[in-house]
């Protein structure tokens, strides 16, 4: 009867290393599959982050862009008043 306990003792510690080992590729998957969500999320966040940064600087130069035209329209602006007193004068 002693020798009966430790061979179903090895019998349920085979099948407890059968379900351990199955069990450990289906974790290793899980694992991995999360690692991966986690490494397509940073990099959306670096393209997101990358993509407002070339929007600044699209903005800015836009910006600089209309007060060079505003300048440039405003000096034209008083040209024409110049050459309107010359005429008149």
């Amino acid at each position: 009867m002693e020798n009966g306990y430790v061979i179903l003792g090895i019998i349920a510690l085979l099948f407890l290393s059968m379900y351990g080992y199955s069990y450990m590729s289906v974790a290793m998957e899980k694992f991995r599959i999360k690692r991966e969500k986690k490494r397509e999320i940073l990099k959306d966040e670096l393209r997101r982050q990358e993509r407002i940064k070339k929007q600044e600087i699209r903005d800015e130069k836009f910006r600089k862009f209309n007060k060079r035209k505003e300048e440039i329209q405003h000096e034209l602006m008083l040209l024409e008043k110049m050459k309107e007193k010359q005429k008149a004068g």
